[in-house]
């Protein structure tokens, strides 16, 4: 009885280090990048939620006037609930910054994005802005990508088509793709943009900028959860407490 109540301790424990470590990691980004007058792209995800609450938190001591743009339902629920300004691209189509969160970090901030599934739109906003910085917990910090993340590389298609692209992909880079299943629907995921995901479970390093521009062009293909030579820094909050800080390599 004692050992199992030790277990569910310490996953408790480690489920509260890793909340405060992103809670440390979404604050030092917000407090850094964010000023007045900004257009700023807001990711998806758990650790996006405490970006918000430190956004609307300055917003309301510093009288700031920022505008968001969401990346998925949730981020645009997100802006609404702390009564912040929601706008879109079609209004902001030039962003300042994007903040967003990522499933994997390699050493070069190659990130793996998607778990969530909205792959697509947040490459589009992250895509828009001028400078897009990640913010995560130590558990998504990898020299090489597949090291902690072991879902694979989420891939957004479109339904008709997830059969050959299946195909497609592991015949030219090998590994397995699996057609991600709902959880409480039956039948597959549907992203924001009724489309299918596939998750391809790669099986060693790739050349990612290659591999990214090789999958997209597979008929059926709407985008990758491969952001390669996006990220221009990323905020890892540490299990001591700490953030770390890691910019993209000088190219």
């Amino acid at each position: 009885f004692s050992a199992l109540k030790h277990v569910r301790l310490f996953r408790l424990f480690a489920a509260n280090m890793a909340e405060e470590a992103k809670k440390l990691a979404a604050y030092a980004a917000v407090d850094n990048y964010v000023q007045n007058n900004q257009v700023i792209g807001v990711g998806s995800g758990s650790t996006i939620v405490y970006a918000v609450d430190r956004l609307a938190e300055r917003v309301r001591q510093e009288k700031l006037n920022v505008v968001c743009v969401p990346t998925s339902f949730q981020a645009r629920q997100l802006i609404l609930q702390h009564g912040l300004t929601l706008s879109d691209l079609d209004r902001h189509s030039e962003l300042d910054i994007a903040i967003d969160g990522a499933d994997e970090v390699d050493s070069e901030l190659t990130l793996i994005k998607g778990g969530g599934g909205c792959l697509t739109q947040e490459k589009i906003v992250a895509g828009c802005a001028k400078r897009f910085v990640v913010v995560a917990d130590y558990r998504k910090d990898s020299k090489a990508l597949g090291q902690q993340w072991k879902k694979g590389v989420p891939i957004e298609v479109i339904p008709m088509a997830y059969v050959p692209v299946s195909r497609m992909i592991v015949r030219r880079f090998g590994g397995e793709t699996v057609l991600r299943m709902a959880v409480s629907k039956a039948g597959p995921v549907v992203t924001d943009n009724s489309n299918f995901i596939l998750d391809w479970k790669f099986e060693h390093g790739q050349n990612w900028k290659e591999v990214n521009t090789a999958i997209k062009m597979i008929p059926g293909v709407v985008e990758t959860g491969l952001f390669v030579n996006m990220a221009e820094r990323a905020y890892f909050g540490m299990e001591d407490g700490s953030v770390q800080i890691r910019d993209a390599p000088v190219n």
